[in-house]
């Protein structure tokens, strides 16, 4: 039995919310923040049989799309003003992030 931690953005949870409901994939879901963007984040806990990993990595790889996105760089306040150039710039946001463990041991009471 292995545990896969999903971390998507916000803007994906409910289509892959109604994946696991439509596959029968019982899944755990918290409101998690992301550091670099700061921005909503949905971390997902589902615990699965070896065997249909996969098939939950795939559902997880379709449904998280990647996308572009524009941020303002962090202002260094050590430095020159004409030099912090507070000018957008662009980022990949998006995809998910997945880590999956091994299980010892699944009690459900």
């Amino acid at each position: 039995m292995k545990l896969i931690i999903a971390i998507i953005q916000d803007k994906d949870s409910n289509r892959l919310s109604n994946a696991f409901i439509e596959q029968d994939i019982r899944a755990t879901k918290l409101s998690s923040t992301g550091g670099f963007l700061r921005s909503g984040n949905s971390t997902f806990l589902v615990g699965v049989e070896d065997e249909k990993v996969e098939s939950v990595l795939e559902l997880i790889k379709t449904t998280s799309k990647t996308r572009k996105q524009f941020m303002a760089p962090p202002v260094n306040l050590d430095s020159p003003m004409e030099a912090a150039g507070a000018y957008p710039v662009e980022v990949q946001v998006g995809g998910a992030t997945v880590f999956v463990l091994p299980i010892d041991a699944f009690h459900q009471f």
